[in-house]
């Protein structure tokens, strides 16, 4: 059909068949996604949907190139269709791409980044391991207080910009249907420009501690937490700031680089078990708490640390830990 389509349209013909062909087969994959979660009969919220249609001035050009639709040659990337780009490299590809994706971002700034095989690179052993939680005063607490990571607050250090150049695009919104004026498009590509900068010192910190994390430890016990729920709480903003989701992709992403041992740790109940004794709390802490109490053995330790703790111990890292694995519990000492 592409072919009959390709010969009708001069304007389809320009461009290159290779990225039409592989928009045609992703819209294909996820149309047999989303009918076999109909089938499975999911649940709305796990559907994987139907590919949604952007209008054409908010959707961001994406070409995704096979093999034979593109190749490296003097340092410059040709693409089918007799296009040659002059590229700065961030770094030497350290293989043999087998795909490439050309996209733009929001900034109008073209990107290609190329799907390369996994390449692992070992660090020398340590024996340490170590405990990481995640929460909204603190981004990552950990069991050790030298690898903490602070809540960076680089969106709440944007806010006054931001909420300025939001304010110019509103005053100068054009009507619908009418052309926007240089001073909005001026205002928009502000905004954009300001969202970029902040996603990027999130990016850049995460991979700065992740890498600290990584290199310090053989073994890391994470938490799985997924802090979409937040976005309904009264802590959206500044959990959304916190870019937890961000920091734990890197964290694991860093660790499968470099040959480290991630333990993901189920999230429940984390906040209510003593990292001492295994205790249980009756009642859920409130987030007002900071303070973690435990009435069996009475250890008293920051709310945060304590559940770094239990990480240790629920990835197996711990002999004295929670779910009735106990062996130093203090006499006396009784699980709630």
């Amino acid at each position: 059909m592409l072919t009959g389509w390709r010969g009708e349209h001069d304007w389809l013909a320009a461009g290159a068949s290779v990225p039409q062909q592989q928009i045609i087969r992703d819209f294909a994959r996820s149309r047999t996604k989303a009918l076999q979660d109909i089938k499975a009969r999911l649940p709305m919220r796990q559907r994987t949907g139907m590919p949604r249609f952007k209008k054409k001035d908010l959707a961001v050009p994406t070409l995704n190139y096979t093999r034979r639709g593109f190749r490296l040659k003097d340092g410059r990337l040709h693409l089918a269709g007799g296009i040659a780009l002059t590229v700065v490299w961030s770094r030497q590809l350290p293989a043999v791409p087998s795909s490439a994706r050309v996209y733009r971002d929001s900034l109008g700034h073209w990107y290609a980044s190329f799907v390369v095989p996994a390449q692992t690179e070992p660090l020398p052993a340590t024996g340490r391991v170590i405990g990481i939680d995640w929460g909204v005063k603190e981004t990552a607490t950990t069991t050790s207080d030298t690898h903490d990571l602070p809540h960076p607050q680089y969106g709440r250090t944007a806010a006054a910009k931001l909420a300025r150049y939001q304010k110019m695009m509103a005053r100068r919104k054009p009507p619908r249907g009418q052309a926007a004026s240089q001073g909005y498009r001026k205002a928009k590509q502000q905004t954009a420009k300001l969202h970029k900068k902040v996603a990027r010192q999130r990016q850049d910190t995460a991979r700065k501690w992740a890498k600290k994390v990584v290199r310090d430890h053989d073994v890391l016990a994470v938490e799985d937490f997924k802090p979409k729920f937040l976005a309904k709480s009264t802590m959206a903003r500044k959990a959304a700031d916190a870019a937890i989701s961000v920091t734990k992709a890197e964290l694991i992403n860093m660790a499968r680089k470099h040959g480290r041992d991630v333990r993901l740790v189920h999230p429940a109940h984390t906040t209510m078990d003593c990292a001492r004794c295994g205790a249980r709390t009756k009642h859920a802490l409130p987030l007002s708490e900071r303070t973690y109490v435990c009435t069996a053995c009475g250890a008293v330790s920051p709310r945060d640390k304590n559940s770094a703790g239990v990480m240790l111990i629920r990835a197996g890292l711990n002999p004295a830990g929670v779910d009735r694995g106990r062996p130093d519990v203090p006499p006396g000492c009784r699980a709630a």
